[in-house]
């Protein structure tokens, strides 16, 4: 077995909590503040790209994104996180968690305010460079998850650990309000100054020449407070658990969390020794990897998965779910940037009654309550809310009852995120050894965002009428079959969150036994 914990980590595990938590919560937070912003604006505006790009004048109806077009305009920016979470996690492992910090918030700054200024006029032009901008958001996006993640895990003490990952992550509520904010602000300004008549009465100045600008706006936007914080993210020291025991360079660790801590950190130098020598040195790919945490790293991935599947079919389509259920009333009825409008009050309503609060009470209770038990109750609440949508939804639907539709849709995104969105975020930042933390971290991410793509393309077709699917696509299961569909993904996560692991209030070299012998380890690693 290798010697103590080193006393660096111990005092990074013992410190009280100090301004500088806070200073990191708020510098990783404003990544995912962005993340979320950036990922889900788009959903805000694809209406108006429909009616800006793809509107006959020929018809009764308003122009929307024909099927391939909102499928590649919704996805392609996950398609990007995927690959950002696989590259960036093993990145992390590599060269350190500082040294790419940097490099994906520029990233992410870069290419939002280049997705804004798509350049061309026509459909295929701005669509195109829109979803290859976007590719690359996503990429950037994708390096965030497993870095910030990590970061935050090993700056952190033991005992509130869970709480300031959480922290971090909730600031993707923020980013999911702030977008809808700023899309209301923005429309109902564009409104004023340019008023124009609904669809039916006059079809081509219901959209206007000034819509145009409104979605680059809207999709510019969020990148002003993340790029306020890039100064300060490249300040930062590197985690001393990368520095120590992945570096090995316990002098620098022990001066930087001296610096961090405000306090005299010494090593003694048998300690040390004995840290370097007995040092595992197997990988990812390992048969000692598979047998300590294979089962933690399936846990994460298929957790994450199921989760995200259920999570941004939701997300992403909320509009369209409006529309079904009648709580936006049918596009020609309005103009565009009415519409508009109406589609980002009803999306903040469920971010300020649902999405946010959600978050917050993960905060609040993640190392009262503990990760496992808040997973388990999470799936278990989506799954059953998404039934009682689901089994009377016809009834639900109709004039009257949106309002019992709304509260129960609201509660699914509570449960969401006061559950699995926020778990299946932590755990892996935590369970798994610092050598391969960020890239385990990444590899689970990128499973959760193998769900989104399944469901950013997979609902949009399976949700369609059986009999009267929206033009340009086929028939579907129908949106009724779909909810059902979405409860049995709920259901399979909560079985698979069984298999996670607790990880409350212990130190990240007890939970993933760093630097233990083989023979004297828990095959399971737990």
């Amino acid at each position: 077995m290798a010697g103590e914990q080193l006393n660096v980590l111990k005092a990074l595990d013992q410190a009280k909590t100090q301004w500088y938590h806070f200073t990191a919560i708020v510098i990783a937070g404003m990544g995912f503040f962005t993340d979320a912003y950036d990922l889900f604006c788009i959903s805000l505006v694809t209406r108006l790209l429909g009616r800006i790009y793809y509107t006959d004048p020929g018809s009764n109806e308003p122009g929307h994104l024909p099927a391939n077009v909102s499928a590649s305009v919704n996805g392609v920016a996950l398609c990007g996180t995927l690959a950002g979470q696989l590259f960036f996690g093993w990145l992390g492992d590599k060269l350190g968690r500082k040294s790419v910090y940097g490099f994906t918030l520029i990233l992410m700054v870069l290419c939002s305010i280049a997705s804004g200024l798509s350049f061309g006029h026509s459909a295929k032009g701005v669509i195109g460079t829109l979803c290859f901008f976007r590719f690359w958001l996503g990429f950037g996006v994708g390096g965030d998850y497993p870095l910030s993640a990590t970061i935050m895990s090993e700056y952190a003490n033991k005992k509130t650990r869970g709480t300031f990952i959480a922290a971090v992550f909730a600031m993707q509520g923020f980013g999911i309000l702030f977008g809808t904010i700023v899309t209301i602000v923005v429309s109902a300004a564009f409104r004023h100054a340019f008023p124009a008549p609904p669809f039916y009465v006059d079809a081509a100045e219901s959209i206007g020449p000034e819509a145009d600008y409104v979605w680059r706006i809207i999709v510019m936007f969020g990148t002003i407070p993340a790029a306020l914080t890039y100064y300060w993210r490249m300040k930062m020291p590197e985690t001393a658990r990368y520095t120590a025991l992945i570096a090995r360079n316990m002098k620098q660790a022990t001066a930087d969390m001296s610096r961090v801590l405000n306090k005299d950190i010494t090593e003694e130098e048998e300690q040390v020794r004995l840290q370097v020598v007995s040092g595992d040195t197997w990988g990812f790919f390992s048969r000692q990897f598979m047998s300590r945490h294979g089962l933690h790293l399936l846990a994460t991935t298929s957790t994450w998965f199921l989760l995200d599947v259920a999570f941004y079919s939701q997300n992403l389509f909320q509009k369209d779910i409006f529309t079904k259920v009648g709580w936006i009333p049918p596009a020609r009825t309005m103009s565009a940037l009415e519409e508009l409008y109406r589609i980002a009050r009803a999306q903040a309503l469920i971010a300020l009654c649902g999405t946010v609060p959600g978050y917050w009470f993960t905060v609040a209770f993640i190392d009262i309550i503990g990760r496992f038990w808040i997973q388990l109750m999470g799936f278990a609440m989506m799954t059953i809310f998404m039934l009682a949508i689901a089994v009377p939804y016809d009834y639900l639907v109709k004039p009257g009852h949106h309002t019992g539709f709304v509260v129960l849709y609201g509660l699914t995104f509570f449960f969401a995120n006061f559950g699995p969105n926020s778990t299946t975020f932590i755990v892996p930042a935590e369970i798994f050894p610092a050598r391969l933390r960020s890239t385990c971290h990444g590899v689970s991410a990128a499973a959760g965002k193998a769900g989104a793509i399944i469901g950013a393309f997979g609902f949009l077709y399976a949700s369609q009428d059986q009999k009267k699917p929206d033009k340009g696509y086929s028939a579907g299961i129908g949106m009724r079959n779909a909810l059902f569909l979405l409860a049995g993904t709920n259901f399979l996560g909560l079985l698979f969150s069984l298999l996670v692991p607790e990880s409350k209030g212990r130190s990240l070299e007890e939970i993933s036994k760093e630097n233990f012998d083989d023979d004297k380890v828990d095959p399971t690693g737990v």
